[in-house]
């Protein structure tokens, strides 16, 4: 099994409507289908608004802190998941059929890098 990350990317929503009294949020049918075909949701989440963000650099003397994201897009990055599944195909058949995905947004897959073992 192989580790990867799910990036949502796509315009931020200003003010994202949680789910009604009653009705499930628009991911647990994703994770429900994930569960059935064996891929291991290991975490994840929807982040803050861009505004709330901080980017910090550093140059080994100095720190630079800045308000908001590095990147001037109109894509942000929205939340992300961590799964584990076989490989690189089926990462990329989750993030297919990831709600994000499904209503014109991207998932970026990338593959975490594991220790080497000692």
């Amino acid at each position: 099994m192989m580790r990867y990350m799910l990036l949502m990317c796509g315009p931020e929503d200003p003010d994202p409507a949680p789910a009604a009294p009653g009705e499930e949020p628009c991911w647990l049918p994703w994770a429900r289908e994930m569960d059935a075909r064996g891929v291991v949701r290991v975490g994840g989440g929807r982040l803050r608004p861009i505004s709330t963000a901080t980017t910090v650099r550093a140059n080994g003397t100095e720190v630079l802190v800045a308000d908001g994201p590095f990147a001037e897009t109109k894509e942000q990055i929205l939340g992300y998941d961590v799964i584990e599944c076989a490989d690189l195909d089926e990462a990329i058949w989750a993030a297919s059929r990831h709600p994000v995905a499904l209503s014109g947004g991207a998932v970026e897959v990338r593959p975490i890098l594991e220790d080497a073992p000692a």
